[in-house]
């Protein structure tokens, strides 16, 4: 019998209460599972559940905090479940899993509207769970056998229950009490040498499923060289994507963009501005002419806007095409409008005109299938690359550049000392056919001509017009950091040591202060010159936000090693995701060039950071410098400092290094 609180919503009154079943939360991996009736209390602040014997309370044997639950949803039946257990339901919280068994339907309805009503507006909701149970240390949706792997069905209720909150401004860095308690010689990880694989994980989507998108997690081993030390999000499978009136829902925090992507920028607020100027703009198009334009076109991410049937309103047309899937899907979304008259297509992302809500989709999926990577024009003579890239000012004639020496390869090509004109002395990164999308180019390219600053790597220019595609920056004589500290590292000074993080923080202060999240922050992509001066490199990933936030796609590879929590369990980024990079950059630094985490494979390293692990203190490092790096490894993002902060911070260690 389910029992509510009658007009009290003090943290102590019961909202709810009811006599249910709940299964042991097998804490060693393979112990038996064993089911015991427990009364459950819920209050504004804790849910707890109790012994229950002749009709009264006994001691209580567990409590949950209401703030530390992350999800609360339904579990999918085992095979052959008795009826007793045919209504389960899960509460995931920070420090576990605990399920739960109703009597019937409607009461697991009202535990599940009570609880996600309490638990509306926590911090770090998930965005996926797990569908199925974890059972003989595995779960049955996805058979991940890591309890703490990220979830594999997208959890619909997110949209609803995810309330974004302010950042605290301009808090000062703060350093844990039990960093002073951790011993020299008693590190929390041991690094040797490398490990030899990697792990990527790999998603399935299936909306057809009733309880929303499924995401299969397939999690394999890729040779060292190829993928080292990254995860991957990629789609395998897409057959019968979900088409019609299936509601979509977005799950990520918004970042719009002011930079100018080839496309006129948006002059006017009114709904009725002239989108005949923009080459997405296909108007009055009948819905299988724009699919048979997508598919011609064939490229993920190639998208258009139409007129709807609905006089004034408007439909995006959005192409995916996964590996296996040789004639792709096409999506369609309706623009809708608010009471407040504002545009969107994920409703807590609103737009003053077409043009500002397209725009922003072009850099955030925000629940779709992808971003909208490529507009296909009904209209002829679309503009090249090599003209939007800025007019022609940024387009390099390719008889002017000559090569001298390779400098190293990487997964796009390989990257040469040259000169221009014969005088100049430049890098030049080669872009081999098919290793990069034209998206992927030209977001790196536009990405570097936004950015000048002494500590980030200067951007030249292109040659775009063929194959193989340059890009030509200033050329850094010691060349990566990573690779510098391995071989001289020995012969410098703890002050150069630190002088070498105090640029990398100038250069990432920049980006902060302007709005960019690099996402790819490692010693690896950096570059050290002649003066020993370090400077940021590698801008492939940089994105522009305006929110300071930034949720990856499908398709987004990402360093686990490198990654803060909420980067490898959401794939959410933001400026304080770069500043979890830096401490680790940081560590990389003063352990002269050591792999982080080396004992640990990627889904190992993604529970020990869950559990609250961090990094040992290097021997070069002093106390002071390492609790500067184990300020940045905070699990929360807000609460760790800002790249201006940590310059504060490491600006009179320098002061005090000086002769």
């Amino acid at each position: 019998m389910v029992r509510f609180a009658q007009d009290d919503d003090m943290d102590t009154k019961s909202i709810l209460e009811e006599l249910l079943l709940k299964r042991s939360q097998q804490k060693k991996k393979m112990s038996p599972s064993n089911y015991k009736e427990r009364l459950f209390v819920l209050t504004k602040a804790n849910l707890s559940y109790y012994e229950y014997d002749k009709m009264k309370r006994g001691s209580r044997k567990g409590s949950i905090d209401i703030k530390k639950i992350r999800c609360v949803e339904k579990v999918n039946p085992e095979e052959q479940t008795p009826v007793e257990r045919q209504y389960p339901f899960q509460i995931v919280y920070k420090d576990g899993l605990l399920y739960v068994y109703a009597s019937n339907e409607e009461s697991r309805s009202q535990w599940l509207k009570a609880l996600q009503k309490e638990i509306r507006g926590n911090p770090h909701l998930l965005i996926k769970y797990h569908s199925g149970f974890f059972v003989d240390g595995k779960f049955l949706c996805c058979q991940q056998s890591c309890k703490a792997a990220p979830g594999c069905t997208l959890w619909e209720a997110y949209a609803d229950l995810h309330v974004t909150t302010r950042e605290e401004k301009h808090r000062a860095p703060t350093f844990p009490d039990r960093v002073l308690k951790i011993p020299r010689a008693v590190p929390i990880f041991r690094m040797n040498e490398p490990s030899s694989s990697t792990t990527v994980a790999q998603y399935d989507s299936d909306p057809k499923k009733n309880y929303g998108s499924q995401l299969n997690v397939n999690l394999q081993h890729l040779p060292k060289e190829d993928y080292p030390d990254w995860w991957q999000v990629r789609k395998l499978k897409s057959e019968d994507f979900a088409s019609g009136n299936q509601r979509e829902r977005a799950v990520a925090d918004h970042s719009t963009s002011k930079m100018s992507w080839g496309y006129p920028e948006s002059s006017s607020s009114e709904e009725e501005e002239n989108l005949d100027d923009y080459d997405w703009f296909a108007g009055h198009i009948s819905r299988s002419q724009c699919e048979q334009l997508l598919r011609q076109k064939g490229k993920e991410g190639a998208f258009m806007v139409r007129n709807s049937r609905q006089v004034g309103m408007y439909t995006v047309s959005l192409f995916s095409k996964a590996i296996d899937d040789k004639k792709g899907t096409v999506k369609h979304y309706h623009v809708h409008k608010n009471a407040e008259n504002k545009l969107y297509l994920a409703e807590n992302y609103c737009f003053d005109s077409i043009p500002k809500l397209i725009h922003y989709h072009q850099h955030n999926s925000a629940g779709m299938i992808t971003r909208l990577r490529h507009p296909v024009s009904t209209k002829a003579n679309k503009v090249p690359v090599s003209v939007s890239l800025g007019s022609g000012i940024w387009e390099l004639k390719r008889e002017e550049l000559t090569l001298l020496k390779e400098l190293g390869s990487g997964q796009f090509g390989v990257v040469h000392l040259g000169q221009w004109k014969g005088q100049y002395d430049v890098a030049i990164k080669m872009i081999k056919e098919g290793s990069m999308s034209e998206d992927e180019f030209f977001q790196e390219a536009q990405t570097m001509m936004k950015l000048s600053h002494p500590k980030l790597v200067k951007f030249y220019g292109v040659c775009s017009k063929r194959y193989p595609i340059y890009i030509v920056t200033e050329y850094i004589t010691n060349g990566c950091l990573l690779n510098y500290l391995k071989s001289h590292g020995k012969q410098l000074e703890t002050s150069q040591l630190l002088e070498m993080c105090y640029d990398v923080c100038e250069g990432m202060a920049f980006l902060e202060s302007h709005q960019f999240i690099h996402r790819d922050l490692a010693a690896r992509n950096c570059l050290v010159d002649s003066d020993l001066s370090v400077k940021v490199s590698d801008f492939g990933m940089t994105r522009y936000v305006l929110d300071d936030q930034y949720v990856s796609s499908v398709g987004t590879k990402f360093p686990v090693k490198w990654s803060a929590p909420e980067v490898f369990h959401y794939f959410k980024y933001s400026s304080k995701s770069d500043v979890w990079a830096f401490g680790i950059l940081m560590w990389e630094v003063f352990s002269l060039g050591k792999q982080p985490y080396d004992l640990y494979d990627n889904s190992q390293v993604v529970v020990k950071v869950s559990q609250g692990h961090r990094l040992y203190r290097p021997q070069l490092a002093s106390d002071t410098v390492y609790q500067i790096m184990y300020s940045c490894w905070h699990e929360l993002p807000e609460k760790r400092p800002t790249f201006q902060q940590l310059l504060s911070s490491i600006e009179p260690l320098r002061e005090k290094d000086k002769p």
